[in-house]
């Protein structure tokens, strides 16, 4: 059969010949560690909500800017509902704010290693990146972040895919600063040893971004949100425009905001005892995992790839990094129920 000729292809805009599709998905396997996503499940009050669910609902169009869910997620942090935005996931609020506030020909500033999206998502909204690299510590520097003047600053505090944390000075110290947008990704706040909040109100350029897809065990749903001073938070849902919250995801959130904390306490609590379990017995099998205040533990290998398809082998999915700025190879390996971490222990052990 002939193929007919292609009419008027159109060219990407500039710059998209360097981006590629997100590649971080793991192959099939009994015991999924690759996503640092809540491996107990999602809060019984969001399964009864979806259960219940009215679907004649879906015919309608979701609130426009999730009010509902606003309000609800400004009460579970302790701050205003105009100071709240949410998004489909908080890399869809990541990507308002950088469009927001990075004028096309501008830069971003991040550190690097870090959240893989980030490059991405500048690049795509028409800036260039430039990155720095953590202290010997693993804490970001101010210094470089701040030279070359850049539109947008983005710090992950725990870090992505290392696991600290970025100290509370330093970020000040870049927000006193810096006259332009600084994002505070938060990811695995509920991890955390270190408290961020508080900068929101001092600080009119920072905005936190959170998620409910790690200790909320929410992914499937994609519900993100950002708290920052309500001028701040304005700008970005205009980026962000409506109808970025389906209804049902809306129902599953609130519901386990209203009703599931503690159940997720309850999570957190185990998964930071496990976490401390499991870098004993790296530790005690030779691996020097890195400090982590997250739901994961990055490790160093002299051959991820190798080590990855190993333990793939014996059903145990993780994420693998080549060459990570300052780190070289390294395994990153979500913390899950101890049955879990067993057998992956068990991969890592088998020759």
């Amino acid at each position: 059969m002939r193929r007919e000729s292609i009419i008027g292809q159109p060219t990407p805009r500039s710059g998209f010949e360097a981006l590629s599709v997100y590649d971080g998905v793991v192959g099939p396997c009994a015991i999924d560690l690759s996503d640092n996503t809540n491996l107990w499940g999602m809060p019984p009050s969001a399964a009864l909500a979806l259960e219940n669910f009215q679907f004649a609902e879906v015919t309608r169009y979701p609130s426009a800017y999730a009010a509902e869910l606003k309000a609800s997620l400004a009460r579970h942090v302790g701050v205003e509902t105009s100071m709240i935005v949410t998004g489909c996931g908080s890399d869809d609020v990541l990507d308002a704010a950088i469009r927001a506030f990075g004028n096309p020909g501008g830069s971003l500033a991040c550190c690097d290693p870090t959240f893989s999206m980030i490059p991405v998502l500048a690049r795509i909204n028409g800036l260039s990146v430039s990155t720095s690299s953590f202290d010997a510590e693993g804490d970001i520097s101010v210094d470089s972040l701040l030279s070359g003047r850049p539109d947008v600053i983005y710090i992950c505090s725990p870090n992505n895919p290392t696991g600290m944390n970025a100290s509370v000075e330093r970020i000040e110290a870049i927000a006193i600063a810096f006259s332009g947008l600084v994002i505070v990704d938060q990811a695995y706040a509920e991890y955390s040893s270190t408290s961020l909040l508080p900068l929101v109100s001092r600080y009119a350029n920072v905005l936190i971004t959170r998620t409910m897809s790690k200790a909320f065990g929410m992914a499937g749903l994609r519900i993100g949100y950002a708290i920052g001073n309500p001028v701040l938070v304005g700008e970005v849902e205009k980026s962000r425009g409506p109808y970025k919250v389906g209804a049902l995801s809306s129902a599953a959130a609130i519901a386990a905001l209203e009703n599931d904390l503690p159940w997720i306490e309850q999570i957190v609590s185990e998964t930071l005892s496990i976490r401390s379990r499991f870098v004993s017995r790296l530790s005690s099998l030779g691996y020097n995992p890195l400090t982590s205040d997250a739901n994961f533990v990055l490790v160093p290998v002299a051959n991820p790839a190798e080590a990855a398809k190993r333990m793939l082998e014996a059903g145990i999915g993780v994420r693998t990094f080549a060459n990570l700025a300052g780190i070289g190879g390294a395994l990153r390996i979500t913390i899950g129920p101890w049955e879990m971490m067993e057998k992956c222990l068990a991969s890592l052990e088998a020759p």
